[in-house]
């Protein structure tokens, strides 16, 4: 087993590489908007305005439970029957940021609903403004609260860069690669197991920068 993945690498290396780097790439420019997004949602969701919190409800709810291969779908094989064409690689970044918003507003609203409603009336008493309360009061505490979910969320967004292997997408990230040398030699179990272990390094990094944060935002509590 140990020749055939140095064999693998000798061959496949900077295609690895180039492999693993497309799949950090994916998650981070899937992750910030995505978490930009949520945090805009969960804004949003706090205004007194029943139709506006109704129709974020379900987007959230929508987007939280749809399975992420399945929107893909929509949005790369239905949306052009709307006259909506989208390239792969942004379907692959839509699919992402949307699912990753849904999350974000869903472990932000649990994050909030750990502050004691004291700490919002001494902020009106102190004659704050709504926004003010919600920047300086409500948000800094709910994203303390949620390191951990979010580290979660991160972890399992740069697992769903996979998805990009179910379309045509420019460059291959680790899937995508796997499945090309499995298909193209006999290489595909060492293939599979590099990929494997780049994924896991990586998810273990991902943990490591969330516990180290989440330490931080105890101190800071």
């Amino acid at each position: 087993m140990m020749g055939d993945v140095s064999r693998l690498l000798a061959d496949y290396g900077p295609a690895f590489g180039q492999a693993l780097f497309l799949t950090w790439k994916l998650t981070v420019v899937s992750f910030v908007p995505g978490f930009l997004l949520g945090v805009i949602v969960t804004v949003l969701r706090l205004f007194p305005l029943p139709p506006l919190r109704f129709a974020l409800t379900v987007y959230v709810e929508i987007f939280r439970n749809i399975p992420s291969v399945a929107l893909l779908i929509f949005i790369v094989f239905a949306l052009p029957d709307l006259n909506v064409l989208i390239d792969y690689e942004p379907s692959v970044i839509l699919t992402l940021v949307l699912v990753c918003s849904a999350f974000t507003a869903d472990y932000l609203r649990s994050g909030i609903n750990t502050i004691a409603g004291g700490q919002i009336e001494a902020a009106l008493s102190l004659g704050l403004r709504p926004m003010q309360i919600i920047s300086v009061v409500v948000l800094p505490q709910a994203l303390r609260a949620v390191v951990q979910p979010m580290t979660s969320l991160l972890i399992a967004l740069m697992l769903s860069t996979s998805l990009a292997s179910q379309v045509p997408f420019p460059g291959r990230e680790l899937t995508a690669l796997v499945s090309k040398i499995a298909t193209d030699s006999a290489a595909g179990i060492a293939a599979f197991a590099v990929a494997a272990a780049m994924y896991v390094a990586t998810g273990l990094l991902i943990a490591w920068a969330g516990a180290t944060l989440e330490k931080k935002a105890r101190i800071l509590r």
